[in-house]
């Protein structure tokens, strides 16, 4: 089970992430583009995801992954009490690469 702070520190442990808001909710981002968003009240998290990735998750496992209005480009929920710090990690850099620039990219090939 991964908890709303464990969530704050993974997303910030992925190279150039920063922390800002969007919409009164916490979002983390590199170079200006969100790649995760946390809903602390609903104890959740919203990644941006390949959408391939995306439904594949959901499909595997609808009691953990779930999509809204923004499913179409990738935005996925995740219920941080379903998913081990591990797992989240995995998530936010499958997140943090799917926005990061390919310049970024090439400096942390294997970051996020």
């Amino acid at each position: 089970m991964s908890s709303v702070a464990t969530a704050r520190k993974i997303a910030l442990a992925c190279p150039e992430a920063v922390e800002g808001a969007h919409m009164g909710r916490p979002d983390f981002r590199v170079g200006g583009r969100i790649f995760m968003t946390l809903w602390p009240g609903d104890k959740r998290a919203v990644v941006k995801l390949p959408v391939p990735d995306q439904q594949a998750l959901v499909q595997m496992d609808p009691e953990t992954f779930s999509l809204g209005g923004w499913a179409h480009q990738g935005w996925t929920s995740v219920r941080l009490a379903r998913v081990n710090a591990a797992q989240l990690r995995v998530l936010a850099g499958a997140a943090w690469r799917n926005v990061a620039s390919k310049r970024l990219l090439d400096r942390h090939p294997a970051s996020g």
